[in-house]
């Protein structure tokens, strides 16, 4: 079977994440967010596939190469301006075989339902949402894809598009007869209501599904990503540490005396712990990241390079790469009335629908010493502290 995955976007609504990064390449749970997404799809039965790439090309084509290192086959093709989700799909057209998986590059399904819409004719796929209003949802007849309903404050049902699809080749003669949207793209999902008067199509309603949408979003995959954590021992871990719980120490990291860690949690290669630090559930840190004397983290991905300077307080945070945390730097993830906590998403002040948030944070950020961040704080990549500041609300670079 053959995937085409579309990953050429930037992921706007995660910035300040992907100022270096394309969303796609993103950390959840240990691995870029793409190859979740590629391993599942090739447990499902799919060997030979098609990235779509755009924005941050290179950083996608030189991690996964041509797809050895993980027994499959992968061919790139480049979608130069970002028009849409049809668009990108017919960049791969040259490569596509007769019938092909589509999956969008931030949704992360399960294996069994992906293998369930291969076993069939063309298929579109659904999730069940409490709140409807914030995806396209779907119409049916008679158990069949009917039209989709882009976001509506009425939606007609809560199956949501889950931004998976089987396809084939007959798509792009539909998607080239397909009107522009409003916004001027060509829309997959245009093309999927001019195909729905055509022929039949089915909905398959997956039994999990996580989408990578907001910055938090990542917080919640690796809640649920790290449930499957296997122990894994690459480093060392002096006399005196503590491990509990399912952990796993990359290659290259030391654990001092004194740390005292509680499963689940990922430390990538080359990490410097402690010495008597605490690191809580859910925590995942990337390659070369320091986390020093008296420091406490909980349920915080802090990507590659990034140091978090001791007497710090790190909770319910994304932390991107090479950011250095002055010694005493607190990031507070909770409010004194316990409702949730508002943040960022493209500049305007949103809902997180989470009770606890830290601070997002773009790459290459420095605190001073002694510095306080409000809950739900955005600070943009760069960005240089001064000490004893207090950083709330979105914070800019200097």
């Amino acid at each position: 079977m053959q995937a085409i995955i579309l990953a050429a976007g930037e992921g706007s609504r995660m910035r300040p994440l992907t100022t270096s990064l394309p969303k796609v390449m993103l950390p959840v749970a240990g691995k870029p967010l793409l190859e979740h997404i590629i391993l599942r799809a090739h447990a499902a039965g799919a060997n030979r596939f098609v990235l779509v790439v755009g924005y941050g090309a290179d950083a996608v084509r030189s991690y996964f190469g041509d797809g050895r290192r993980l027994d499959l086959r992968i061919d790139y093709v480049v979608q130069d301006k970002q028009l849409g989700t049809g668009h990108a799909l017919m960049a791969a057209q040259s490569l596509a075989e007769d019938r092909f998986l589509v999956i969008n590059g931030d949704v992360l399904p399960d294996v069994a339902s992906l293998r369930e819409m291969a076993c069939g004719g063309v298929a579109v796929s659904a999730i069940k949402v409490d709140d409807p209003t914030r995806y396209g949802v779907f119409t049916e007849e008679n158990g069949c894809f009917k039209s989709v309903v882009e976001k509506s404050a009425n939606p007609p049902s809560n199956l949501a598009n889950a931004g998976i699809y089987l396809l084939e080749r007959s798509i792009f003669d539909i998607l080239r007869a397909a009107p522009l949207s409003v916004r001027g793209e060509y829309e997959l999902t245009d093309g999927l209501n001019l195909l729905a008067a055509k022929e039949l199509i089915r909905i398959v309603e997956l039994k999990s599904w996580l989408e990578i949408g907001r910055p938090w979003d990542i917080l919640a995959a690796n809640e649920i990503l790290l449930k499957d954590l296997e122990p894994q021992m690459l480093g060392e871990v002096e006399p005196g540490a503590t491990l509990k719980g399912n952990v796993a120490v990359g290659r290259g990291t030391i654990v001092r005396c004194g740390a005292y860690i509680v499963g689940p949690v990922i430390m990538g290669e080359d990490c410097d712990i402690g010495p008597n630090c605490y690191i809580r559930p859910t925590t995942c840190l990337g390659d070369k990241v320091r986390i020093g004397n008296a420091v406490e983290v909980k349920n915080s991905a802090i990507m590659s390079g990034s140091k978090i300077g001791h007497l710090s307080y790190v909770g319910d945070s994304v932390i991107a790469e090479r950011c250095n945390f002055g010694a005493g730097t607190v990031c507070s993830n909770l409010r004194h009335d316990r409702g949730n906590i508002k943040s960022y998403i493209k500049g305007e002040r949103v809902d997180s629908g989470r009770r606890k948030l830290g601070v997002i944070m773009g790459d290459n950020v420095m605190t001073g010493i002694n510095t306080s961040i409000y809950p739900g704080t955005v600070i943009l990549s760069g960005f240089r502290g001064l000490p004893a500041a207090i950083h709330r609300g979105l914070v800019f670079s200097k």
